[in-house]
């Protein structure tokens, strides 16, 4: 309605289909009030051949060409049926010289516009020389065209057919699929329609295989009469191929956005390195053996990943007084969403917080192959001023180790073939701790160390993938995973509680100037 009340439009399509008959008549009464056309309801809509078109009408652009609708024809075509318009479009374009114009009205009960006014258009356009209209039975729209026939207000040839003859085939009344499809009488069969538009002067075929060849007839007979000059035939502009479809016929290769190898989900199921969810599933991989498809794109021995969920295990939290901890809980009673709180502790992973896994491993692996001595190496770092990273602790002692750091070492002891790595760390730890009392080997150090014992004694990686590894940061990423773990618990935690924002006490800052 609000297309209609629009002075520069005047004619509207209607695509919906189930428009409520209440509706649809009072556009209808709208439109002819104020001089407006409406296509529809329930229209595919309609094509002026080398102009335009309206709707879904007419199809791909390879029907289009096929259909010789890239330019003006002769014949004027309108049908109840959407998908019997593109159906006729091409039988047409066998046929004939192609059409002028097709419009498909719809097939409610009520449509904005009827078979007789396209057809009375079609006979006022002059490019136009003969029309087509196929019918259907049900409601009386035809016999308004049988009227305007036998009252001679069409001069052109009309060749009509009106589909549904089959309807008397079934002993009951049989809605067919459009609303206004459903003969209500005699009068409304496609028989009687058929019958009375052959008597009114229209070429009606004697069944729907024969229409083509009517049309046929009715073009050459105008053709002979010299009534249809022949239309220029003119080469269609080249449609480029549709990319997808050029990709895949191997005719194109376009550049890529994006690479990925470690997950495919163009498939019936996702894949994670090549194994199918499916086969995760059933042969009960755990979260590590999805980290060493997805991190280390192969399977790893059951120890390894039994090992990298241990370390989850082990680092998923250490408490609420933590730098990680803290700021996710601040950011939390803060009314914060779990992202925000999550990220807020995340991004203090770093050098002084849980982020020394790489270094320790970059610096543990250096010295080891170097063949330099603990000590050698001890004292190297302190002439460049860098703290040896997985050594000291600020809670940890000589005589209060990192419960984390024996775990893992004993598991290591138990189930790897070679812990040369982390034999090599407790050695600079035993140097270390003749300095001082708190630089035992932190967790970072624990896992970095007996990671490369991992990834050298599984004997599936090359030294140059360690080096890469170690270089990316995959170490620390364990790290990041697991604590991720703890702050969204922590997160949880504060807004179960329903913590109010917190403020830090003034007696726990020294003010000074």
């Amino acid at each position: 309605m609000s297309a209609l009340k629009q002075p520069t439009l005047r004619v509207v399509a209607i695509i919906a289909e189930g428009v409520p008959e209440s509706d649809a008549k009072q556009l209808i009464s709208y439109a002819r009030a104020n001089n407006k056309v409406i296509i529809g309801p329930a229209t595919v809509g309609g094509v002026q051949a080398g102009a335009f078109k309206i709707g879904d009408t007419a199809g791909t652009i390879d029907n289009i060409i096929q259909c010789k609708l890239y330019r003006p024809g002769s014949v004027g075509f309108v049908s109840k049926s959407g998908g019997m318009s593109n159906e006729l479009y091409n039988t047409i374009a066998r046929v004939t010289d192609g059409i002028y114009e097709g419009i498909a009205i719809g097939g409610d009960v009520f449509p904005g516009s009827t078979l007789s006014d396209h057809i009375l258009r079609f006979n006022n356009i002059p490019q136009v020389k003969m029309m087509v209209v196929l019918g259907e039975l049900g409601g009386s729209d035809e016999y308004s065209l049988v009227e305007a026939l036998k009252q001679g207000k069409v001069q052109k040839p009309v060749v009509a057919w009106v589909s549904g003859t089959c309807a008397r085939l079934f002993k009951s009344e049989v809605q067919f699929g459009h609303a206004g499809a459903k003969s209500g009488g005699e009068l409304e069969s496609a028989q009687s329609k058929n019958q009375a538009l052959r008597d009114a002067g229209a070429v009606v075929p004697t069944s729907f295989e024969a229409l083509e060849s009517v049309i046929k007839e009715t073009f050459e007979k105008l053709v002979e009469e010299g009534n249809i000059p022949p239309v220029p035939e003119v080469t269609p502009p080249p449609i480029p191929e549709d990319l997808n479809t050029a990709i895949k016929s191997g005719k194109v290769r376009a550049p890529t956005h994006i690479i990925s190898t470690i997950s495919d989900d163009r498939g019936e199921e996702p894949c994670y390195a090549g194994v199918p969810m499916s086969t995760i599933i059933e042969r009960g991989y755990g979260v590590g053996d999805v980290i060493s498809l997805l991190w280390f794109k192969r399977s790893l021995p059951r120890y390894c990943t039994q090992f990298i969920e241990i370390c989850v295990m082990l680092c998923a939290d250490h408490g609420p007084c933590v730098s990680g901890a803290h700021n996710s809980i601040v950011t939390a009673r803060a009314g914060k969403d779990l992202v925000s709180s999550l990220v807020s502790g995340l991004l203090t992973i770093g050098p002084r917080f849980g982020g020394a896994i790489d270094d320790a491993a970059r610096y543990f692996k250096d010295a080891y192959d170097r063949g330099l001595m603990p000590y050698e190496f001890v004292e190297g770092m302190k002439k460049k001023g860098i703290r040896v990273p997985g050594i000291g602790h600020r809670i940890k002692s000589r005589d209060n180790r990192d419960k984390r750091v024996q775990l893992l070492q004993k598991y290591a002891h138990a189930h790897f073939p070679s812990v040369k790595y982390m034999e090599y760390a407790v050695q600079v730890e035993t140097y270390t701790l003749s300095k001082a009392n708190n630089l035992v080997m932190n967790v970072d150090g624990a896992i970095g160390s007996l990671f490369l014992d991992l990834l050298s004694g599984s004997g599936m990686f090359s030294k140059q993938e360690i080096d890469e590894i170690i270089e990316i940061g995959y170490l620390n990423g364990l790290f990041v995973l697991a604590r991720s773990i703890g702050l969204i618990g922590h997160t949880f935690d504060q807004k179960r509680l329903k913590q109010p924002l917190y403020r830090h006490p003034w007696e726990d800052v020294l003010y000074t100037k």
